[in-house]
């Protein structure tokens, strides 16, 4: 009986710091950049925008397609690094328990 109310503890602690974690990586501020800085974007950790800065250059009326893929660059750059960043957290924590290869955290 003594081993089950120390596993229950156990995933109690596991599930604060998972908490803990994931308020960690919502509060994330992520910058993305394309076109050698000409376009930054800036992301939360849930993958909402922040903020999104255009170089005066690219307002250009035969360029908008070019200025449309920068944009979709630099959120792909952004959100990469966020999802980076959750990974490593995730992998600390979670290092040492026995989680199947492949399985995602947090659910």
């Amino acid at each position: 009986m003594r081993d089950i109310m120390g596993m229950m503890g156990k995933v109690k602690e596991m599930q604060a710091k998972m908490e803990t974690m994931q308020a960690e990586i919502a509060a994330l501020d992520v910058e993305g950049k394309a076109g050698g800085g000409l376009v930054t974007l800036r992301l939360n950790g849930k993958g909402e925008m922040l903020g999104l800065k255009v170089d005066p250059s690219l307002f250009k009326e035969n360029e908008v397609e070019i200025l449309e893929d920068l944009i979709i660059a630099a959120h792909k750059d952004a959100k990469d690094k966020a999802e980076t960043i959750a990974a490593e957290k995730t992998r600390e924590l979670t290092a040492g328990l026995p989680i199947p290869p492949g399985m995602k955290l947090p659910f």
